[in-house]
Formats: structure tokens, C-alpha cells, sequence
């Protein structure tokens, strides 16, 4: 005997995206910490006027989240939106394209997202929720004694904090690397999933 497997089965009353996410999930701690932050120099990027945009908020948490689950480029950030729960549930249901992501983390406000990025990363590794070596890319070594980083934070915290920093900068240097290789490779086209077809060159 199988479990039921209807595709496209329609539901009466559908689940609130907070119903899916678990009490205590990473998500909401993010959520939870950004929502804790004096978020005036972000918002005073914005001169209002125009069209509506998507809270800053929002991007910030969805920015900060990717980081944290190793999600890099904007692409795949967007992607995320369309099919993750956990990015559905923080975005509040938007979807911001990879443009808007792009462009919310620009030059104008890379130096607020980078500063805020850190503060939270710095937190969730002194909470004991994430780890920092699993976030480097290619490979890089930082120390990873979890005893000694014990001893370190109760005798020198000035010091161990700035390590950390130091190995969260030469993070975001990294994410801002892979993220510039993406925006070469497809320039103003979407992922290849999406049912884009990028041109050929010579066609």
C-alpha cells in the first residue's frame, strides 16, 4: 500500500506559511535578530517618491538568510523565493526578481547590508547556531577548534571577535566574487530553467 500521490489536488484551506516553519528554525531566528536592529541607516537609503518599493526589511532578511544557507548569487536567491518555504515565509509571499536583488545590494547599500550581515552572523556563531568554517567557499581554512574558541571567548573575546570579523569580511568578498561571475556568465538573462534561452554567440 502506498501514501495518496495526487498532483494539483486542491486544498480547502490552505496552510499559512507560518504553520510550516518549525518553532525554533534558523529562519526565524534570523527573522527575529534583523527585526531587534536600528535599521535607520537603511531606510534613510530611500528618498520616497516613485513607485512603491519592496520593504528594505524584507530584502535584508532574505539577503541575510541566502548567506546563511550558503546561497550566493542573486539568481539562486530568487529562485529561492519561488520555491522555498522557508524564503516564501520571510519574504512574506513577494518575490523580488534577481534585478531587485541585484540592485538592493548594490553600491549604495553594500556597506549597511555587509555591516548588518556581520552583526547577525556574529550572533547566531556566539548562540551556537551556526558554524562559521561551513561558510567559505573553495575551500578556505579557518581555525575550527570549538573547545579552544570556548577558552578564547571567556579570556580574549576582544580578539576572538575580531578574527571573526576578519574571516566574515573575507567571506563577503568571496560572495561578492561569485556573485560578479554569475552577472558576467548570463548579463541580463534569467536562470536557464525559467525557459530563457540565452544567445549564441556567432547566431
Amino acid at each position: 500500500m502506498f501514501k495518496p500521490y495526487v498532483m494539483g489536488q486542491p486544498y480547502l484551506l490552505p496552510p499559512s506559511y507560518d504553520d510550516l516553519i518549525e518553532p525554533g528554525h534558523l529562519v526565524r531566528v534570523v527573522s527575529e535578530v534583523i527585526d531587534r536592529l536600528d535599521l535607520s541607516p537603511l531606510l534613510g537609503q530611500y528618498k520616497g517618491g516613485g513607485t512603491s518599493s519592496y520593504h528594505p526589511k524584507m530584502l535584508l532578511k532574505v539577503l541575510v538568510y541566502a548567506y546563511t544557507q550558503k546561497i550566493y548569487s542573486s539568481r539562486k536567491i530568487a529562485k529561492a523565493l519561488r520555491e522555498n518555504i522557508h524564503f516564501m515565509w520571510l519574504s512574506g509571499g513577494n518575490r523580488p526578481d534577481f534585478r531587485t536583488i541585484n540592485d538592493f545590494r548594490g553600491s549604495r547599500m553594500k556597506g549597511v547590508i555587509d555591516e548588518v550581515f556581520s552583526e547577525v552572523l556574529e550572533y547566531l556563531i556566539e548562540a551556537g547556531k551556526v558554524r562559521l568554517e561551513t561558510y567559505f567557499i573553495d575551500g578556505t581554512k579557518i581555525e575550527a577548534d570549538a573547545n579552544k574558541h570556548k577558552v578564547v571567548w571567556a579570556k580574549r573575546k576582544e580578539t576572538y571577535q575580531k578574527r571573526v570579523r576578519a574571516q566574515i569580511e573575507e567571506l563577503l568578498k568571496q560572495i561578492e566574487a561569485e556573485n560578479e561571475a554569475e552577472q558576467a556568465a548570463y548579463g541580463e538573462e534569467d536562470l536557464e530553467e525559467r525557459g530563457v534561452r540565452k544567445a549564441v554567440v556567432g547566431r
